[in-house]
This record gives structure tokens, C-alpha cells and sequence, in this order.
């Protein structure tokens, strides 16, 4: 584990949080939460190994928000004294009483037991606030000249995200966490321009966002120097691979590809206010509706999904979420039937299911909390340790699909098409070259239904998102999904070039 900042921790939090939480008990509040946030972003961008952009941005702010006669009020403020601290809540509960009208149903909480102080960081070595700016631009520009000087590689386009975040959480249960969480995601994309006929390949690389520090960059976690050599061969294969013809094909899917997949349509159709019509931003509600819990037929029987607070180096681990519960991990599908969905509170306890399972997050200090998503992971099988090969060696006909990149879903997450990085095609269970211009087209629940075999744990991997969106205004939430290697039959392909007219 990492270390809290004592920049942070010095911070009056205490007193902060015992000025809001009192206003608001004297206010007759049956709840109310205090957070102070700081987050500090780092963006660095090369172009052709030449710094293109630089970002260190900091916010620092307080948010407060409360239950009063069964409806939500919520403030926040950038002033860090007590008076402010304390002038919160009274303007949640001014909020609270404003709204209230609007009603539906009163607000309630399901309980949470108090779990007293708790101080926690993710899973790091080295902070990446204290790697100087030059020591980040160095090794960018290192990866971008080994590409540069690899034959067909025109352009080199490099960039890393760091997000460092410190966060103090307090409410009236008696609940109190100091928090601290770091998250870096390093891209390099490579980009070979045919002259003659002014078309263009890209190759990136798959590294995924993780929650660690530095280290991640150099070696521990992810090895990118192997990456990086074979990238440029990646890329020429790429320029000169034949278009796919559109059929069914057996799809093989590396992680690198399908944790996008079980994002759009596992992820975000298994939060519960979207299945209630609740929430239907950022692309609708979902067809996984409340009545078909315990008998929808999400997929085979050899799928067994989880969301998880917990896992080590998961962008969505947390020890206690913006509602004071506890990170937690729990089944969504198994066995291939709906089992369970993503909660907060509130949602929770209107449905009936006693505890929360710890899916509250805001994305700032400004920001009230929104039910978002666990670290949704597909599990490995749990007998063998089946690898690609194997699972390649399975198939007649059909193609490996490694990375992702554009994608598209309806407004219910069940008619989808993924494209990805690259494709190989597959012969009497034998790799062979690539083949391009491939999309996988199918509803959710053919698609997971068609999941012949995963494999075993030595193919799984976190892949993940920084920028999860959802509500009004949009909030953004970085979320981490595992899984391995799987085998799905006869998947329809499209040929995205002929689809586009081109």
C-alpha cells in the first residue's frame, strides 16, 4: 500500500466535518455526509516525440449532503473554514426543503453499520506527483523515437494521464475515511500514411489504465518494452491485411477487448436505477429490467459475473464509498442467470435489499454522489487453466480479436457492435495473419448466450476506463473489468468499410 499526504491529512478536517454534521443534526436531519476532495490531474501529451500538451491542474473543494423529511439537499463550496463548513448543510437542508415537492417517494437509506476511522490507499510504490515533468517526458519521448525509427511507422502520437486522489469522508452514523487513490493510463499510437492513396492504418498499444504509481511505467505491471518492439510489426501486418468478407464467424477475444464489451453491456445494464428507469443518461436505461431478476437468461452457464470494490489495482476500489459503505464484492450473473445489480443506498433500500453493496461515487467535491459502477469482472474457469491457444484450438473458422476501439449500443444495452485494434484469422485452430475492417455485431444477450469456454486465470487481466460517464451534469468515474480470454460461436461480423460506403 501507498501512503496518505500529509499536505491532506493536515487539512482541519475534523473540525470541518464536526461544523457540518452538527449544523445539520440541529437542522433535524435524518442523515448527512460531509467530503472534502482533492484531486490532482497530470496530462502530458507528445506528438512525433515533441511535447504537444501539458496539464497539472488541482481542485480542492468540500461538499455536504443531506436527508431531511425524506429528501435529498446538497451543497458545496471551495471555502475550507468552519463557518463554510457549517453554512453547507444549511444550504443542503434549504435544498432539501425546495425540492422536497418533487417527490415521488421519501428518501430512505438502507443501514450501514458505523466502521469507525478508517485511512486506506491503493495498491502504489511510487507517487507520480514526485517524478519531475522531465523525467515524464523523457520516457514518452524514448517510446515515441524506438517507433519512429521502426520501417512504416509515419507518426507517433504518445500521452499519460496521472489522477492522484485524496479524499476525506464523514457522515452522521459515525462513519469517518481518509482516502487516497492513484490512477495512471499511458497510450502510444502509432500511424503508417500510404502515400499514394492516402489512406492510413493505427496501431496503439494495450496497456490498460490501472491504480498504481510509476512503477507501472517502468515494468512493474505491464511490460512495455515487449509492446513496443512489436508494435511496428503489428502495424505493416495491419496495412496489408485483407479486408474481412461478413459472415459468422467463432470469435476468440482477448481481454484487451472484451472488458469494453462487458462494460457497456453488463456494466451499465446492471445498475439498478438504470433497470428502474431512474437514471437514463449517458445512453438510456437497460432491458435487464427489476421483474427478471433470478430468471434472466444473461448468457451460458459458464458466465459468472461479479462487481468488486476491492480487488488490488482496481480503478473502482475503494475501502468505503461517498455513502459510508464498506468496498464489498458480490455476484451479478452466475451460472449465466441475473443474480444481482450494482446499488447505492437509497436504491437499495426502496428494492428491498437490506445493505447497499457499496456503488456510491462522486466525481468531485462539487459533485453529489451517483450510484456508479463496481469493477464488473467476467471470472476465469475454475477448473483448468485454459490458455488463448487452447481456446484458438477450438475453432474451425473464425478470428482473434485483440484491443478495442469504436464502439456503439442502443438505448436499452442490448443491440451492440465492437470493433477493436487488430484481427487474426483462424484456420483449423491455427492463428493466421491478420485480416482487417472487422466489427462484431450481436444483442446482449445472444452475444453472452453464444460463450462457449473462458479461460483459465493465467489469461486474465484488468482492462479498464478512466472516464466512465453518467448523469446530468456528467459526471466521470474510472472503473476497472477483468476477464479472461473467452470463446464465443457464431458471432455475425460485419465488414465496416463496406457498412460505412467506402
Amino acid at each position: 500500500m501507498g501512503e496518505l499526504d500529509p499536505s491532506f491529512t493536515a487539512l482541519p478536517l475534523e473540525a470541518l466535518s464536526a461544523a457540518a454534521l452538527g449544523r445539520a443534526n440541529d437542522l433535524g436531519c435524518e442523515h448527512a455526509e460531509y467530503r472534502i476532495e482533492r484531486t490532482r490531474s497530470q496530462m502530458i501529451q507528445l506528438r512525433d516525440g515533441q511535447v504537444e500538451t501539458t496539464v497539472d491542474d488541482i481542485s480542492l473543494g468540500a461538499g455536504c449532503r443531506i436527508v431531511k423529511d425524506g429528501s435529498f439537499g446538497f451543497a458545496a463550496t471551495v471555502e475550507l473554514d468552519v463557518d463554510a463548513a457549517a453554512g453547507l448543510a444549511s444550504n443542503a437542508v434549504a435544498t432539501a426543503e425546495a425540492t422536497k415537492v418533487a417527490l415521488r417517494r421519501r428518501v430512505e437509506l438502507a443501514p450501514e453499520p458505523s466502521h469507525g476511522r478508517v485511512e486506506w490507499t491503493s495498491a502504489y510504490e511510487i507517487d507520480p506527483a514526485t517524478v519531475s515533468l522531465k523525467d515524464k517526458v523523457a520516457l514518452l519521448g524514448d517510446w515515441s523515437q524506438r517507433l519512429l525509427a521502426a520501417p512504416g511507422v509515419d507518426h507517433v502520437t504518445a500521452s499519460l494521464l496521472a489522477v492522484i486522489e485524496d479524499k476525506y469522508y464523514a457522515d452522521s452514523n459515525g462513519t469517518t475515511a481518509v482516502q487516497r487513490r492513484i490512477r495512471l493510463h499511458p497510450v502510444i499510437e502509432a500511424l503508417s500514411v500510404d502515400p499514394e492513396s492516402g489512406t492510413f492504418e493505427t496501431m496503439r498499444t494495450l496497456a490498460p489504465p490501472a491504480a498504481r504509481g510509476w512503477e507501472y511505467l517502468t515494468g512493474t505491471g505491464w511490460n512495455s518494452d515487449e509492446e513496443l518492439e512489436r508494435l511496428p510489426e503489428y502495424l505493416a501486418e495491419k496495412r496489408s491485411a485483407t479486408s474481412i468478407d461478413p459472415a459468422h464467424y467463432d470469435l476468440v477475444i482477448d481481454p484487451s477487448n472484451l472488458w469494453l464489451t462487458i462494460h457497456e453491456s453488463i456494466g451499465h445494464a446492471t445498475e439498478l436505477d438504470r433497470a428502474m428507469g431512474y437514471e437514463a443518461a449517458m445512453a438510456g436505461t437497460s432491458f435487464a429490467t427489476f421483474d427478471k431478476l433470478g430468471s434472466l437468461k444473461y448468457g451460458s452457464e459458464v458466465m459468472h459475473i461479479t462487481g468488486d470494490r476491492t480487488v488490488e489495482h482496481g480503478l473502482a476500489t475503494v475501502a468505503i464509498d461517498d455513502e459510508g459503505v464498506e468496498g464489498q464484492s458480490f455476484d451479478i450473473v452466475v451460472g449465466g442467470v441475473l443474480q444481482g445489480y450494482q446499488l447505492d443506498r437509497r436504491i437499495a433500500q426502496e428494492m428491498g435489499f437490506g445493505r447497499s453493496n457499496g456503488c456510491s461515487y462522486a466525481s468531485s467535491a462539487d459533485q453529489t454522489p451517483l450510484q456508479r459502477m463496481a469493477n464488473v469482472s467476467l471470472q476465469p474457469a475454475t477448473s483448468g487453466d485454459a490458455s488463448v491457444e487452447d481456446l484458438i484450438g477450438g475453432v474451425e473458422r473464425g478470428i482473434y480479436v485483440v484491443g478495442d476501439k469504436s464502439w456503439s449500443i442502443d438505448m436499452q444495452r442490448y443491440n451492440f457492435q465492437f470493433t477493436g485494434q487488430r484481427f487474426f484469422s483462424i484456420e483449423k485452430g491455427r492463428l493466421g495473419g491478420q485480416v482487417k475492417d472487422v466489427a462484431y455485431q450481436a444483442t446482449t444477450t445472444d452475444f453472452w448466450g453464444s460463450m462457449e469456454a473462458v479461460g483459465g486465470p493465467s489469461t486474465y487481466v484488468l482492462g479498464g476506463a478512466f472516464n466512465c460517464g453518467k448523469g446530468q451534469p456528467m459526471q466521470d468515474a474510472p472503473v476497472s473489468h477483468g476477464c479472461p480470454a473467452a470463446l464465443f460461436r457464431d458471432v455475425n461480423v460485419l465488414n465496416t468499410r463496406a457498412e460505412s460506403g467506402r
